[in-house]
């Protein structure tokens, strides 16, 4: 079953499976915040950086399957399978939307 993602987050995963940190930088407000594996990425240069070198490190694939509204937050989950330790795995991504951009964005398992 398909679900429907608001258009900032549909535009994320959709970046996602090519291979450029341009199109997923470009997803996030200008000072935007991501947490993901422990670190912290803060602004959009960094942002990329942190999609360059994961990238450089897996291979995977993302499938959303949920979605819920989590105290203000955008929750989707994912089925992640890839060259990774621990694939497959399912993935929640809790986004925060700024108008039509992403303004935070942390995965955890």
């Amino acid at each position: 079953m398909a679900i429907e993602l608001p258009k900032p987050i549909a535009g994320y995963f959709e970046a996602d499976k090519r291979p450029s940190a341009e199109a997923i930088a470009a997803c996030f407000t200008p000072a935007a915040v991501v947490r993901d594996e422990g670190h912290t990425y803060a602004g959009r240069n960094a942002i990329r950086r942190w999609k360059d070198q994961s990238s450089a490190k897996y291979n995977y694939t993302a499938e959303p399957f949920s979605i819920a509204d989590e105290d203000g937050r955008i929750v989707v989950a994912c089925h992640l399978v890839g060259d990774f330790p621990g694939s497959p795995v399912d993935l929640r991504y809790f986004f925060v939307l700024n108008g039509e951009k992403i303004a935070e964005l942390e995965i955890v398992s």
